[in-house]
């Protein structure tokens, strides 16, 4: 199965030139063929081609379904971006095959990277969406800092995964609530105050392993350990 990605879906679809090239000579769709589309909300519509044009592939929506979501809750990572940028897009892609449902870039104290090109990175949120075969695209936020997020009101389960010293509980024997959020740190990881600062505002300490993890390893290792649990 083929997904397409289609952000307002109307009765007749015209796709970008990219895509009409994509569906008539990579997958040599004509006329009559079916296509799957998602709007990244949890809807599925079939659509047929009525012109199989190379660069104006246009196509007629002909039903449309509501898929549940592949998981039964709401899970944000609010991670600081690494250095190299491959690493971090890698958490992106990953994050979203395994099942997220909302990204933050937070910017640290020790933060070696305090720019993040959104674009790019929602392309990859879409991109592995797609071939992963799901209907809900998760949300990238835009980067903002450690203090500032704090500063934020959430319902759920709130943790912070640092290395520091002290009473943690491991992640995985953590009462899941509908709405979770974990905080995972730079290279450097948290400095004492922005740990301090956490636990203050009623966030727990957490383990993601024994070992100490890079960055996007341990933005995997919640996002799977979540997903099980």
């Amino acid at each position: 199965m083929q997904l397409f990605y289609l952000e307002d879906p109307k009765d007749e679809i015209i796709l970008s030139a990219e895509e009409s090239k994509h569906a008539t000579k990579v997958l040599r769709k004509k006329e009559g063929d079916i296509l799957n589309f998602t709007d990244g909300k949890g809807n599925l519509y079939k659509a047929e081609i009525t012109i199989a044009d190379t660069r104006k592939c246009r196509l007629t929506i002909i039903s449309s379904e509501q898929k549940e979501k592949q998981h039964n809750y709401h899970l944000h990572i609010a991670i600081a971006p690494t250095k190299n940028m491959d690493r971090f897009e890698w958490f992106l892609e990953k994050a979203t095959e395994i099942g997220i449902d909302e990204i933050t870039p937070i910017i640290c104290s020790r933060s070696e990277r305090k720019i993040i090109k959104k674009e790019r990175g929602s392309r990859i949120l879409l991109s592995a969406m797609k071939q992963s075969l799901k209907y809900h695209l998760p949300k990238l936020n835009e980067a903002v800092s450690l203090t500032n997020f704090l500063e934020r009101n959430f319902d759920g389960g709130k943790y912070i995964a640092h290395c520091e010293n002290g009473e943690k509980k491991d992640l995985k024997t953590i009462n899941k609530t509908e709405n979770t959020i974990i905080l995972i740190g730079p290279e450097g990881d948290f400095s004492p105050k922005e740990i301090e600062l956490a636990l203050e505002n009623q966030f727990k300490a957490v383990n993601l392993a024994t070992n100490r993890l890079r960055t996007e390893t341990a933005g995997i290792i919640a996002v799977h350990t979540i997903n099980i649990i």
